[in-house]
């Protein structure tokens, strides 16, 4: 999770200087699809026609299209603020499950959420301290 969170982070920062972030992020999609054929070789794993299309359609299109928000938001926000707002995504992904897959959500998953959360909303609106105090 450290690496996914940093490599993340490297990706948006990249990224935010990107001309055009869009056509950047749909060519790095587009590079890492022989990198993936090549891993996968010799692996013996068998793939469906459903399969293939699940994975382009949640893989790639739904990636891109976050992809594609994330850096239309990207310019307009501070640097600490899009990092702090991007621990929101474990969040997104849990009410995802919930709704989408019906999965369960317990106590702990209900306080570990609302936690992320509140966390997230003090970062993004607590005040700088002044200059020259900690």
């Amino acid at each position: 999770m450290i690496f996914a969170g940093l490599g993340w982070a490297a990706y948006s920062i990249i990224g935010r200087n990107a001309a055009d972030p869009l056509a950047a992020t749909s060519a790095n999609f587009l590079l890492c699809v022989p990198i993936l054929l090549i891993l996968l070789t010799g692996t013996g794993l068998r793939f469906s026609i459903t399969g293939i299309a699940l994975g382009l359609v949640c893989g790639g299109l739904t990636s891109g299209l976050g992809y594609a928000l994330w850096y239309s938001v990207l310019p307009r926000i501070e640097a600490a603020t899009a990092a702090v707002v991007q621990l929101s995504v474990p969040v997104i992904a849990i009410l995802a499950g919930a709704l989408i897959l019906e999965e369960s959500i317990g106590p702990i998953v209900i306080l570990a959420t609302l936690l992320v959360v509140g966390g997230i909303g003090w970062a993004v609106t607590a005040r700088s301290a002044p200059v020259g105090h900690r």
